[in-house]
């Protein structure tokens, strides 16, 4: 590569979207909700299904570890209502692994979630 052609892609403009902190939530709840429809609605692939549920569960784990924190800036109320779902996340996620329960609880939590992080009433 010679020194102009350098210089042209050094200073060319960056293509890389800049996201807002709710944007990225809601492209991990997006992501993470994809992954649980299609392995719940799936060829009946466990693996996909554990994976799916641990991905979720992480995802849970992270919100509550984020909300109990004292100087989270969310109104108590809310941090509280999140801690509570990472924790029926946990508990529902055990039940589907046992054969207890379907997915269809955790994808629809999910769903309303980026519904509220979108603001606009739908999740995409």
């Amino acid at each position: 590569m010679n020194a102009q052609l350098m210089a042209k892609t050094a200073y060319s403009g960056t293509t890389i979207s800049t996201r807002t902190g709710r944007g990225t939530e809601y492209e991990v709840f997006a992501q993470v909700t994809h992954r649980l429809i299609s392995a719940a609605q799936g060829d009946g692939d466990f693996n996909a299904l554990v994976q799916a549920l641990h991905d979720n569960r992480a995802l849970w784990t992270a919100l509550a570890a984020d909300v109990a924190i004292e100087t989270n800036e969310l109104p108590a109320g809310l941090r509280a209502q999140i801690f509570y779902l990472a924790e029926f996340t946990t508990h529902q996620t055990r039940r589907i692994l046992a054969g207890e329960a379907g997915a269809d609880v955790l994808i629809d939590i999910n769903t309303a979630v980026m519904r509220g992080l979108r603001g606009t009433g739908e999740a995409t």
